[in-house]
């Protein structure tokens, strides 16, 4: 049975290394995309303070559509190039928005959120699978060293959490 460490560091490039080590040993058994999908989204809502919303859309070939995530009720599609992680799809490029509010063409799937992170989920070998979207109900929640540790747990979950056996 898996557990979640009571003790995480304060500093984040080691929180992160942490979290990334809990989701490899979460997910590396277990050969289905969804279960591992689910169980990363909890491990980070449960583990990072200040989050409303952490989970995952992915890319039907057309648009994001929402998948295994933690949190309040989500937009269930959002075309590439739209809102935070729209735009982070069609870039393909980390989007840390301080204040959602100022980011144009927000989408608003929860009034709470203030704050946005999104790490664009790209294959080794360049394809878009989709997105993971965390957000927060604090202004400026993220900054560069969380773009580092999403991107680390991004990298843990298609190495560990997408293979099929």
């Amino acid at each position: 049975m898996f557990s979640l460490s009571d003790t995480l560091p304060s500093d984040k490039p080691a929180l992160y290394a942490s979290l990334a080590a809990q989701a490899r040993s979460l997910i590396e058994d277990e050969t289905d995309v969804i279960a591992n999908a689910a169980n990363f989204a909890s491990l980070v809502f449960h583990s990072l303070e200040g989050l409303n919303w952490a989970g995952f859309y992915s890319f039907d070939g057309t648009e994001l559509v929402v998948g295994p995530f933690q949190g309040k009720p989500a937009c269930v599609r959002i075309p590439i190039g739209k809102g935070v992680c729209g735009t982070a799809a069609a870039t393909r490029q980390t989007q840390v928005v301080p204040d959602v509010h100022a980011f144009a063409g927000h989408i608003a799937c929860d009034s709470a959120s203030q704050s946005e992170i999104v790490v664009p989920l790209v294959t080794p070998d360049g394809e878009l699978i989709g997105v993971w979207d965390v957000d927060s109900p604090h202004l400026a929640r993220f900054d560069e060293e969380d773009a580092k540790g999403m991107e680390l747990l991004c990298r843990t979950f298609i190495e560990y959490g997408m293979k099929r056996r």
